[in-house]
């Protein structure tokens, strides 16, 4: 069944958290944070999917606090602005089509990007920074945007401070009903999955194996991901 994005919207707001598109969202929340590790311990402190943090990275930087990089930094900004750009586009072109279709191609576009990434790392070992984030940064703007555009209440994948803060904020502690208490956990959870085995690898010197460990998890998702919408 083909449907526009505003009927979309109406639609995915009332996703449970079971639902294919939740579970795909859930597991690519893992996936940023593997990349968070990856970018932010090996590739000079510059996130390429939380940019709130990448923002106060670039203030850190040009005031010369050491081990920070300006240019690493505005990198990583400038290259996943296009790939939101690039999610807007594609967005528009998949208006009154399948959600299923669009957000595979998102995906299969991800893949491809993590995947260019994973050949830079090995064949560079590493050492290829400003590829590398680039790529990443590319690949993150594409799923922020798309996932934006999918309009799923507390499923942003990339960034957790306003998950948090309805967990806090809309809890019976604070007079609230505790509305999707689970969604937002298992956000924060699945950050935490992914975070900790990137980290590992990073520290211990298997950053490209960190990167095609994220681009088989893209894909798997991409291959896995079935709804009828």
């Amino acid at each position: 069944m083909m449907i526009n994005q505003s009927e979309s919207a109406v639609v995915t707001a009332q996703i449970r958290d079971r639902h294919p598109l939740a579970l795909a969202l859930f597991a690519l929340t893992a996936v940023s944070g593997l990349i968070d590790a990856v970018s932010y311990l090996g590739l000079g402190h510059v996130f390429t999917a939380n940019m709130t943090g990448n923002v106060v990275v670039v203030a850190f930087a040009l005031v010369g606090t050491p081990g920070f990089s300006v240019a690493g930094s505005l990198t990583s900004l400038a290259a996943f602005l296009l790939g939101s750009l690039l999610a807007g586009r594609l967005a528009l072109r998949h208006r009154d089509g399948s959600r299923v279709r669009w957000l595979r191609t998102a995906l299969l576009a991800e893949t491809a990007l993590q995947g260019a990434a994973t050949v830079v790392a090995f064949a560079s070992d590493g050492h290829a920074t400003e590829a590398l984030i680039a790529l990443l940064a590319v690949a993150m703007g594409l799923r922020n945007g798309t996932v934006r555009k999918l309009g799923v209440p507390d499923m942003t994948t990339t960034v957790l401070t306003l998950t948090l803060t309805g967990i806090a904020a809309d809890s019976s502690l604070a007079g609230g009903t505790n509305p999707r208490l689970s969604r937002r956990l298992y956000a924060v959870l699945a950050m935490l999955a992914g975070a900790a085995p990137g980290a590992a690898l990073v520290i211990h010197g298997h950053l490209a194996w960190a990167l095609l460990a994220s681009t088989g998890l893209v894909a798997a998702i991409t291959i896995g991901y079935r709804e009828r919408d």
